[in-house]
């Protein structure tokens, strides 16, 4: 059976998720309002601006629709959305909060800063775009490190359903992390009752 993900399409890069999920062989449907989240297998929040995600969502009532989802549903912020997600932003109140990971915003500097860089999880390579990124600082006990920069830095981890990723798998060609993300969707509906 086809799983149907869903892609908030308030703002930021939603069509290039949108174009992975098809690439991977799930139905990408877009995100603007509550009764859209009806129905859906997972959900990818994109990068954009959290800012103006968080406003745009508060706008649409979307926070708490958003928030009873990532509780009980495979969910992925990339980049903004791992912000989305996250218990604690520095310096920020959170927004979400549903994921027990701490975040800082633009923590590799401006966009003039941006650069790719190959990530190895679980003997697969990635290929990830980071733009203005954020870090995941700090992460709870029931939570897994799954991909660091050289240097130690946190750049993915997951909660049970729950994925945050500090970069851009969606401005890239390769459909891994989309792949990995349907695969977690699929264990996830295997695993409930």
């Amino acid at each position: 059976m086809v799983k149907r993900i869903g892609v908030l399409a308030l703002q930021g890069d939603f069509a290039e998720h949108k174009k992975a999920i098809q690439g991977v062989g799930a139905e990408a449907v877009e995100v603007r309002l509550p009764h859209q989240l009806t129905g859906l297998d997972g959900l990818i929040i994109p990068g954009g601006e959290s800012t103006t995600l968080r406003k745009l969502a508060d706008m649409y009532g979307l926070m708490e629709p958003l928030r009873a989802f990532a509780q009980k549903h495979p969910t992925w912020g990339t980049c903004a959305g791992a912000i989305m997600l996250a218990k604690e932003v520095m310096g920020q109140a959170a927004h979400l909060g549903v994921m027990d990971i701490s975040v800082q915003r633009n923590a590799f500097g401006r966009q003039i800063d941006s650069f790719v860089t190959t990530l190895h999880i679980e003997g697969e390579s990635y290929e990830a775009v980071f733009i203005r990124a954020p870090l995941i600082v700090a992460v709870g006990a029931g939570v897994e490190i799954l991909a660091t920069l050289d240097d130690g830095r946190i750049v993915a981890a997951q909660q049970g359903h729950l994925l945050a990723t500090s970069f851009h798998p969606e401005l890239t060609d390769d459909l891994g992390f989309h792949r990995r993300f349907l695969k977690m969707i699929e264990r996830y509906d295997y695993a409930q009752p």
